[in-house]
């Protein structure tokens, strides 16, 4: 039992029992298969093919740039966080059956050969450009299907802690750690539209423009009304003044001051008598305008008093709606669902492991793993059943990527095997039904 042998292994607690490795025909991440299908139906591989640029010459181009690619971000769908798990996975089924024929028999890349993709390759300027277009225009394809008429942004920045010696890493005092602070701007069905990585010391609201004016200008050349919600952090009068300029609604929360208390001074004490079991809200809209502002602008105030707290808790809100008070809480409260899409891209596709030294490489790992992220959410929300549709990504990960299965060659044809586990043969073909309805995309 103990020695090296080639053939299957019997074990004495089971005379009937034979264990084998059979690792190039065995998968466990047979779910991806519908992420390739979706991909197929989207033009996943046109846009690579017209927005990436490969510069190698010889036996460096045995792989095609577009499996790389989808080496690369499926690798991050599957939760596979690092380029030397393709040391293992360059031979799984699933990899070498979402790329092109010339991988079918000889496999997918290995780590070297997806390292050198990745940090010298996808960081010429065309092709970290690329990588941004490919992005906004795999959304633009699925924007066809049921696209409303009203499009609204969230943006915010998040924290990616470094531990190394990583190229602009710098100490935040925000978050009190040495960590790169990305900017990233999502709309309401949380795809991630654009994202720039910025040094760690900057402020969150740095580079705003650069992502939210070029997609209010795509949005309104549709003919859509855009609306824009984001943090405090995003409280600046220029901002006020580019959206106003562009007819542009928001919601964009504001400090408290002196200034704001004295206004609403009113709704500050607690309410007399016994205190009830319910916080008690209040909500008041008026003008004002601060010693940097041109003009003054509506702010809507909410306060709250809860039983056992001796301080009633206060938001301010700057917008330019209409709408009453309460209903721009509501609107600018549901911005609280792109943190959640930040979480989910960390947990699920990796969005933190930015290990490279050098800047530039790390932004093409950020855009891999923005394209990752949106390439599982499209799955959610244009093939999942509306039963699923509110999973998670680390839950379709865990659930139904993870799905084991085993590949069969025969004269004309591959068979791929999958377990029936949480992807069930009927779920299996609701997706696979959903995918082929929708409409194919123009060019």
């Amino acid at each position: 039992m103990g020695e090296i042998q080639n053939g299957p292994f019997q074990l004495s607690f089971n005379p009937s029992l034979k264990v084998d490795f059979q690792g190039s025909r065995v998968t466990s991440d047979g779910g991806l298969i519908l992420v390739r299908e979706l991909d197929e139906h989207l033009g996943f591989g046109d846009l690579i093919a017209q927005h990436l640029t490969d510069s190698r010459r010889g036996k460096n181009t045995q792989l095609p740039l577009a499996d790389l690619l989808r080496q690369s971000v499926y690798s991050r769908i599957a939760g596979y966080e690092d380029v030397n798990d393709a040391e293992r996975l360059w031979q799984d089924p699933t990899f070498r059956l979402i790329g092109s024929e010339k991988i079918w028999e000889r496999g997918a890349a290995l780590t070297s050969r997806l390292q050198s993709f990745e940090t010298d390759l996808l960081t010429q300027d065309e092709n970290l450009t690329g990588l941004a277009t490919v992005n906004r225009e795999l959304i633009a394809r699925a924007e066809t299907v049921g696209s409303s008429q009203r499009v609204v942004l969230d943006m915010d920045s998040t924290e990616i802690p470094v531990y190394g010696q990583q190229e602009q890493s710098a100490y935040n005092g925000h978050f009190e750690s040495i960590c790169y602070h990305p900017l990233l701007l999502f709309n309401r069905e949380g795809d991630c539209l654009a994202a720039k990585l910025r040094p760690g010391n900057v402020h969150s609201a740095e580079g705003w423009h650069e992502l939210l004016l070029p997609e209010i200008e795509r949005q309104q050349w549709m003919g859509k009304e855009v609306a824009f919600r984001a943090d405090a952090a995003f409280a600046k009068p220029e901002l006020y003044e580019a959206l106003e300029e562009r007819g542009v609604k928001y919601a964009i929360r504001i400090p408290a001051n002196d200034a704001l208390l004295r206004d609403i001074a009113e709704l500050l004490p607690r309410p007399v008598g016994r205190p009830s079991h319910k916080p008690v809200v209040w909500y008041k809209g008026f003008l004002y305008q601060a010693e940097r502002w041109k003009t003054a602008r509506r702010v809507v105030a909410k306060v709250e008093h809860h039983a056992g707290e001796l301080f009633p808790r206060v938001g301010f809100i700057v917008t330019n709606m209409s709408l009453p008070s309460r209903d721009v809480v509501r609107f600018y409260n549901k911005r609280g669902t792109c943190e959640q899409w930040i979480k989910e891209g960390k947990q699920a596709v990796k969005l933190t492991r930015l290990s490279c030294h050098r800047f530039r490489s790390n932004e093409v790992r950020l855009w891999l793993s923005v394209i990752a992220y949106n390439l599982g959410n499209l799955w959610r929300r244009l093939a999942l059943p509306q039963r699923i549709v509110n999973w998670s990504l680390t839950s379709l990960q865990q659930r139904l990527v993870k799905t084991g299965g085993r590949l069969v060659k025969h004269a004309r044809y591959y068979w791929l095997l999958l377990a029936e586990g949480h992807l069930t043969r009927p779920l299996f073909a609701s997706m696979a039904r959903r995918i082929e309805l929708l409409p194919l995309p123009a060019g």
